[in-house]
């Protein structure tokens, strides 16, 4: 169990990205903590009394944020990791095994990927559901993020089988908000993807509304930009293939977009007008997400070297195509922008998360650069981009409380998750007749 006690803590020695303009970078400094907020960033700080974490020879910066990620899938873990038909994945995951799930196969898959996400660095998730089957679900789905200590925007949507009921929406988004959104870590929104109706009794709570948007498959309605519907509080996922006019109503609203470079090459969603540098040519700062643990892992490290190649051969594809004004190559520093900042953005929370900055929420991360695969550091944004792994976060820190200290994390039971991760996958593959392969491509 953990021990942290002291209200201060004080990480020592270390080369600080701060992601903020105006609190520089340090190749050598000091974060200081106290109980839930950062209240100094500097060389040399005196914090007599503090608790003090070595970080010579580490790299200290904000947490990462995975802006789009589908938890309750926690325990489907690499089910299908060759797909590239939307419909065929939908077939399995949500009509096949998704149809099979308790409360409980959800409290265990939102635990399971909220650990994996705390011992990758990740901070914050924006928590895609789009299996709120119940009540009974959704409570589960909180109270598995409340007990990792993890922040979270749990985005609760209509389970995608036809088998489920959504009965229970909107009407329970009133109790949600009222349980869950008085400022703890933990918060709901809406996943409502164009159920108008839906979204007004959204705004009218005021929550943040997910929308899974692909242009081949949906049309932005004309009427989402009356009555206030469309604005900061939407949050559009993939973008992908999206037209023009799309693309220009999201700005002149200034919508949050977020990507998931992995999957959506995974499913052939974008194509080489690249998603990401589509929001960014229009004034919008898309945000990463993960997307699903069915084919990847739960960490942005992925996800930032994807992002970081895919753009420079999308970009590289259509200057030798003969295009003019093609947008110029990717900088890490963008990229790290976009697992950051850009993440508290589309979550609500920029004024709070997203960099080193005094007076914000202590979500710290600490990466080691001693391994043999990372030093020695020479430049350190290109490091936490384009070299190092989970294995390399040594400490995770959200609102001040410790949730990973030396490599290990803290106050979770790993031999207990993982034989109810087990138990809960053998049950949905027992009950639902789905035959997994260990070696090769399942086969109902």
């Amino acid at each position: 169990m953990s021990t942290q006690k002291n209200p201060r803590t004080l990480f020592k020695g270390g080369t600080v990205i701060t992601m903020d303009a105006a609190v520089p970078n340090l190749a050598t400094g000091d974060v200081l903590v106290e109980n839930d907020r950062i209240v100094a960033v500097g060389a040399n700080i005196q914090a007599d009394g503090a608790d003090v974490i070595d970080a010579t020879a580490s790299i200290v910066m904000p947490g990462l944020i995975d802006a789009h990620h589908h938890m309750w899938l926690g325990v489907m873990r690499r089910l299908m990791p060759d797909v590239d038909d939307l419909f065929a994945y939908i077939g399995v995951v949500a009509e096949t095994l998704g149809a099979h799930y308790r409360p409980h196969d959800m409290y265990v898959s939102t635990s399971l990927t909220a650990a994996a996400s705390l011992d990758a660095g990740i901070t914050t998730i924006i928590d895609a559901c789009h299996s709120s089957r119940s009540p009974e679900h959704t409570d589960a789905a909180l109270d598995a993020l409340k007990g990792s200590g993890i922040r979270a925007l749990h985005m609760v949507g209509a389970a995608m089988d036809k088998k489920a009921s959504s009965a229970h929406l909107p009407g329970d988004l009133e109790r949600l908000t009222r349980n869950w959104n008085a400022g703890d870590l933990v918060r709901v929104g809406l996943f409502g993807q164009f159920n108008l109706d839906w979204w007004k009794v959204a705004r009218d709570l005021d929550m943040r509304i997910l929308t899974e948007f692909i242009g081949d498959l949906a049309k932005l309605p004309a009427e989402v930009t009356e009555n206030g519907l469309l604005g900061p509080h939407n949050i559009f996922n993939h973008c992908t293939r999206l037209p023009e006019d799309t693309w220009k109503r999201f700005a002149d609203a200034g919508v949050s977009v977020t990507v998931n470079p992995r999957s959506d090459a995974l499913f052939g969603f974008d194509d080489d007008r690249f998603a990401y540098q589509q929001a960014i040519d229009h004034g919008l700062t898309p945000a990463l997400g993960i997307d699903l643990d069915t084919a990847f892992g739960s960490d942005l490290f992925g996800e930032m070297r994807a992002l970081f190649g895919q753009q420079r051969s999308a970009m590289r594809y259509r200057r030798f195509r003969g295009e003019t004004n093609v947008p110029g190559p990717i900088s890490v520093e963008a990229v790290l922008q976009a697992a950051t900042i850009n993440g508290a953005r589309a979550a609500g929370l920029e004024a709070a998360i997203g960099t080193l900055t005094s007076g914000k929420q202590a979500d710290i991360i600490m990466v080691r650069t001693d391994d043999v695969a990372v030093f020695p550091l020479t430049n350190a944004i290109g490091t936490i981009v384009q070299a190092v792994e989970r294995s390399d976060v040594d400490t995770v820190m959200v609102a001040g409380k410790i949730r990973k200290h030396a490599g290990k994390l803290v106050d979770i039971d790993l031999v207990s998750l993982a034989s109810e991760a087990v138990a809960s996958r053998d049950h949905l593959l027992e009950t639902s007749g789905y035959r997994a392969s260990l070696f090769g491509a399942a086969a109902k």
